[in-house]
């Protein structure tokens, strides 16, 4: 004989679960008003940095073309091999910079949207994460601009033959490969210099520690040459420029999670 509720029992149970569903509506109607405004500041700076795409395109290309000039001895000519190629490359370079001209918006979006959720400690211990990760990444850009791409032009142009055995083989990029390439560079060591933010975050939630991160460097080593050789030109000087420089990130992120270390042991031993 089955047990039947009674009648009163009945809009209880239906009120419990209107009642977890309701938050989760709020909760992804607020997910869905969060992306779309990030999705606007996107494409509104987008469409801003469109009409700058010749300008900033001109920008990304100084340093390799000063530098190839002056080993060549001649201006360094860009070409392009399709009609619409260098709209497509403009367009492309219009999403990539707006999407740093829209970070701020987009990275309040996610804090606004997760600060609910998060007591007020966390809250602080967040912010430093989130100012942080558009220094390290713009730092990292930087990096490429100054130092990685002169270098590579000193690498391709001495690889020109100028009437060698009557031939002659001259660099002319093609404005989209050219685009590629910055892109590629300075998104790998822009999210390469995120790494003492990641480590430390990981370390200030006890996921990792300063003496886990020393012992296991030998397959640090090997993990960001592997990443090095993915994400860069397939010369060996290319790798080591974001080895090295990746490599120097990982020793002070054990340094940060050793501070972090010790700054909780005293918080603990302060604790009556």
């Amino acid at each position: 004989m089955s047990y039947t509720p009674p009648a009163d029992e009945k809009p209880e149970i239906t009120d419990d679960v209107e009642s977890s569903r309701a938050p989760l509506l709020e909760h992804l109607n607020e997910l869905r008003a969060r992306l779309i405004k990030s999705i606007l500041a996107l494409s509104v700076s987008t469409v801003i940095c469109f009409f700058f795409a010749e300008d900033i395109y001109s920008l990304l290309v100084r340093p390799f073309a000063t530098v190839a000039e002056e080993v060549r001895g001649s201006q360094l000519e860009f070409i392009f091999t399709a009609p619409m190629e260098y709209f497509f490359a403009q367009l492309k370079l219009a999403v990539f910079a707006g999407l740093f001209v829209a970070f701020p918006v987009i990275a309040w979006q996610v804090y606004a949207f997760v600060a609910p959720g998060l007591y007020k400690s966390e809250r602080g211990a967040f912010w430093p994460y989130l100012v942080m990760a558009p220094v390290l990444f713009a730092l990292g850009a930087l990096f490429v601009y100054y130092l990685m791409l002169p270098m590579l032009a000193r690498f391709t142009v001495s690889m020109e033959q100028v009437e060698a055995a009557g031939t002659t083989i001259r660099m002319m990029p093609r404005v989209g490969d050219y685009l590629s390439l910055v892109m590629a560079l300075m998104l790998a060591f822009g999210l390469s210099f995120q790494l003492p933010l990641v480590l430390t975050l990981l370390g200030r939630i006890g996921i990792v520690t300063a003496s886990m991160l020393a012992r296991g460097r030998k397959y640090a080593i090997v993990g960001i040459l592997a990443f090095a050789a993915v994400f860069t030109p397939p010369d060996p000087m290319s790798q080591i420029l974001l080895a090295v420089p990746v490599y120097l990130l990982y020793e002070i992120s054990i340094f940060c999670v050793k501070l972090i270390e010790k700054s909780a042991a005293r918080a603990e031993s302060a604790t009556p």
